[in-house]
């Protein structure tokens, strides 16, 4: 049996602290774009273990997390492309507040479902892009880093995403 060295310890501490600490972010992102949570979850540790097995990216924080939801988002954007679909089920939600009338439980339901049939709508990176702008508020260079695409190409799939959603809202009102 082989002795546990301290630089070892302390690597296995940071990644162990690293993934508590981005798990759920990662989680939820993924989980937006593929919109299914077997998949999300299996997509999630297949993007921590891409990300923990190059342990140099781990060393500054900031860049890291960075780091990872770019892994996060070409790993869902893969599985969608591989798999040639996109199947979305009831993600398990507790309520933030437990005076929600049965009636306004049933309202937030109704709007998720008109989310989840809208984003169906949108092509992966369309879908990708107007999450993580509009969803996860990041700044368009972010957006583009992310999906390794010009600013250009972002605005573009953020519009054409906002003008199929707006259309199939409308659709919707009729």
């Amino acid at each position: 049996m082989s002795e546990v060295t301290e630089p070892d310890l302390e690597l296995r501490e940071r990644q162990n602290r690293f993934a508590s600490e981005h798990l759920r972010r990662i989680f939820v992102q993924i989980y937006r774009i593929v919109g299914n949570v077997a998949d999300a979850q299996d997509l999630t540790q297949e993007a921590f273990i891409k990300a923990l097995q190059h342990q140099e990216q781990l060393k500054d924080e900031q860049k890291a997390a960075h780091w990872l939801s770019r892994i996060a988002t070409n790993t869902a954007i893969d599985f969608l492309r591989r798999s040639g679909r996109a199947t979305f089920c009831e993600i398990e939600y507790a309520p933030e507040s437990h005076d929600e009338t049965p009636e306004q439980l049933l309202l937030r339901s109704e709007h998720r479902e008109y989310l989840e049939d809208g984003l169906r709508l949108l092509s992966p990176r369309e879908r990708a892009a107007l999450i993580l702008r509009d969803v996860e508020d990041l700044p368009a260079e972010e957006v583009a880093r992310q999906l390794n695409c010009s600013k250009a190409t972002v605005r573009s799939h953020i519009a054409n995403g906002r003008t199929k959603f707006r259309r199939y809202m409308e659709r919707r009102k009729r």
